[in-house]
């Protein structure tokens, strides 16, 4: 973001900002992402190579015809069947194959209220506003979807399960993404056998469809994320000052630690009104919290449809050491993929 003094543009600092967020404006940003404002399902695209992508778009569309009456006699297909077996569906597959698009199309097509959001925001949600009230705001939902569904500890595990269950019981449907089926959340992370009874509860809850396929922003895209030097930087800030845009600069350093001192939830609030970011001195990030942190942030940025400018190393190379190869590996893969896309925009 940028402000002007006489003829002079003085850029501003995410870091500088103080975003605050009501438990009211969670609920009301509980939205899909604006780059998914018409996501429809006549708008995916399957990918011919990989069967089980019109697959799935043919159990999603069949899910969503469970609120309208039965068609032909009352009876339903065998795929009909299926999604009214359980009171949701889980779409489990790599980043980048569709799931978010058609979770989003699946929420346009739900009859109001309905809800969308990431498992972080729903989680936020109940911090912000408490269990009960949550549970009241929520109840009577048509419809919960669920991006990004994943358990980084035993607490949310068990609370979540707890949440799904009262909205199910209220006849809420649920649908969720993520890079890991439910039986599998949590695993490489906590002691997973300790709290297998609650990840069960929410496996149960799911009849899981699985997408394979290539990770669409890369089909076009490749390489790494794009670092500029200094003088590409400095132009690069021209630009977007001559062209009136709004933008942030941070050292990578700084942004982190400042990521620290914010609750994940308001990472949206904080991006609000920005047009592009400029990163300078990016350098691997020293450990997993901080390293978590960041892709949140990214989640978001990438959701806004932010473009990204950057000196340093390539951004999507700060995951270093064994995080790539740890219980968050999809998670860093979906950040990188990303990082990449944001930087090449």
């Amino acid at each position: 973001m940028t402000t002007e003094s006489g003829s002079t543009t003085i850029p501003l600092h995410l870091v500088d900002l103080r975003p605050t967020l009501s438990g009211a404006e969670m609920a009301a940003v509980l939205v899909p992402p604006r780059q998914f404002d018409t996501a429809s399902f006549d708008s995916y695209r399957p990918d011919r190579d990989y069967p089980s992508q019109g697959e799935t778009l043919h159990k999603v569309r069949d899910f969503a015809k469970t609120w309208g009456p039965a068609k032909g006699g009352g009876f339903f297909s065998r795929s009909k069947k299926i999604a009214a077996e359980k009171p949701g569906i889980y779409l489990d597959g790599g980043f980048g194959v569709g799931k978010t698009h058609l979770l989003a199309s699946l929420w346009h097509a739900a009859p109001s209220p309905k809800y969308f959001g990431t498992f972080i925001e729903f989680t936020a949600l109940v911090g912000a506003l408490g269990y009960l009230d949550t549970v009241k705001l929520l109840t009577g939902a048509k419809l919960i979807a669920i991006d990004e569904f994943e358990l980084d500890d035993p607490g949310d595990t068990m609370m979540m399960t707890r949440l799904l269950g009262d909205l199910v019981a209220g006849g809420t449907k649920i649908a969720a993404t993520s890079n890991t089926p439910p039986n599998a959340l949590g695993e490489g992370r906590f002691a997973a056998q300790d709290f297998l009874r609650e990840i069960q509860k929410l496996a149960d809850r799911f009849e899981i469809i699985r997408i394979d396929g290539l990770d669409y922003r890369r089909r076009n895209i490749e390489g790494h994320a794009r670092s500029l030097d200094d003088d590409a930087l400095t132009a690069a800030m021209g630009t977007l000052t001559a062209e009136g845009r709004r933008y942030t600069v941070d050292s990578f350093a700084d942004l982190v630690a400042f990521l620290g001192s914010l609750h994940p939830s308001k990472y949206v609030k904080l991006l609000d009104g920005l047009d592009a970011l400029v990163i300078t001195d990016v350098s691997p990030l020293a450990n997993q919290t901080d390293a978590l942190r960041f892709v949140a942030f990214i989640d978001r940025v990438y959701d806004a449809q932010l473009p990204v400018f950057a000196s340093g190393i390539p951004l999507d190379e700060v995951f270093a050491g064994d995080m790539m190869n740890g219980g968050y590996r999809k998670k860093y893969l979906r950040a990188a993929s990303r990082l990449i896309a944001s930087t090449q925009r």
